[in-house]
């Protein structure tokens, strides 16, 4: 009986679940470069459509194409001529690629054409004259896009028909919008740093989500094109899924806030990551991936592993961040650094070894379970011995 309670005990042990909570860094950085000689104050940019381009911009109207693949490369660099010399604080490529607009401060709002690279004033943009604008994105349709700014207001824009102001009741700053990537939908979210999050439904009407009014919020992510939800990310490391309705949008709701278990740091930005993940920006200089499917979190970039690498560009702002890969692709700080990563050498050893690991479990166990049986049950002893020392014919 003691044998049998041992092997079923045995058993036991290789079929319990692990679960890693442990802080780890898992990507390998490099340092390929700087835009500039001096600070270039970037604040933004986004990975094109078609994943070939990345548009940045900034302080004093700077913006500049940078390869997504080839970021290392500067040959390959096209510097925008915007004429202004106003902050861009967003920029949101058309779903077709095409264009770009670009939204910033004393009514910033420009459109980057990428037949001729050619950056333009958009129709009616007087009509924003004198509001800092400082977030923007197209729904999925191409048809209009929201534009928020520093004092709450809140506009669609197409260019047929300038900026139409919404029925938005905020206040304080209009932090991002994020609109749902499935054209079904035709859902976005707007965040505010003290008046909660917003989803604008399909016929433009504007709905406060119950719930979300006590956080301050950074930014809102809509990563994951099959899920109905995006997810919001507020200050003191917490995110919170927003369930689309999508027969009724006005009744989408929040799930319960959540909170990274994380000892330090603050999120103060958000973009899209690999396979429908959030890259969740830190300060001081980290990353989370956010993996909407499952609500859980992993570190990415811790910033101590930063500060030992290089303790002058992890003392500056992470501005730009996109993946070509899982846990690879680069980063733009603030100042205009270009940082390559790549995977960690010792997490790509480490999947091997655990590899290596369960196979071994998968041909050992077994083989204990069955030998711990033989050697409980006399009749399997019997059979063995008489297949194993066969008895000799009498002559």
């Amino acid at each position: 009986m003691g044998v049998r309670k041992f092997a079923l005990f045995v058993l036991f042990l290789f079929l319990i679940p692990t679960v890693s909570a442990e802080a780890v860094t898992r990507i390998e950085l490099s340092d390929v470069g700087v835009l500039g000689e001096t600070d270039l104050g970037i604040k933004v940019g986004e990975v094109s459509p078609d994943g070939s381009s990345v548009l940045i911009a900034g302080a004093d109207g700077y913006a500049r194409i940078l390869s997504a693949t080839d970021a290392d490369d500067r040959s390959k660099d096209i510097e925008l001529l915007t004429g202004r010399t106003s902050t861009v604080q967003d920029v949101a490529w058309h779903p077709r690629g095409n264009t770009a607009l670009m939204m910033g401060d004393e009514g910033l709002a420009l459109r980057y054409d990428t037949y001729d690279h050619g950056v333009t004033f958009v129709n009616d943009s007087f009509s924003v004259m004198g509001y800092d604008l400082s977030a923007v994105d197209w729904r999925s349709a191409g048809d209009y896009a929201y534009v928020g700014s520093e004092d709450g207001t809140l506009w669609k824009f197409a260019e047929h028909i300038g900026f139409q102001s919404l029925n938005s009741t905020s206040t304080s700053r209009i932090t991002d919008i994020s609109c749902h990537p499935n054209p079904n939908y035709n859902v976005c979210f707007a965040s505010s740093l003290e008046d909660g999050i917003a989803v604008i439904d399909r016929d433009h009407k504007l709905t406060w989500i119950s719930g979300t009014l006590t956080e301050t919020w950074v930014g809102v992510e809509c990563s994951d094109p099959v899920l109905n939800e995006c997810v919001a990310f507020a200050s003191g490391l917490r995110s919170k899924a927003l369930r689309i309705n999508t027969i009724d949008a006005s009744q989408s709701y929040g799930e319960p806030t959540l909170m990274f278990d994380l000892s330090s740091g603050e999120q103060i930005d958000v973009t899209t990551g690999h396979g429908g993940t959030s890259l969740v920006h830190m300060a001081p200089f980290s990353l989370i991936r956010h993996e909407p499917q499952t609500s859980e979190a992993f570190t990415v970039l811790m910033a101590e592993d930063a500060t030992e690498w290089d303790s002058v560009i992890a003392g500056r702002t992470m501005s730009v961040v996109w993946e070509t890969d899982m846990h690879q692709g680069f980063i733009v700080t603030e100042f205009g650094n270009v940082i390559a990563f790549s995977p960690l050498l010792e997490e790509v050893d480490g999947n091997i070894m655990t590899v290596l690991v369960l196979g071994a479990v998968a041909v050992s166990v077994p083989g204990v379970i069955i030998g711990l049986v033989y050697m409980n049950s006399p009749y399997l002893q019997r059979k063995y011995k008489a297949w194993r020392f066969p008895k000799k014919e009498s002559k």
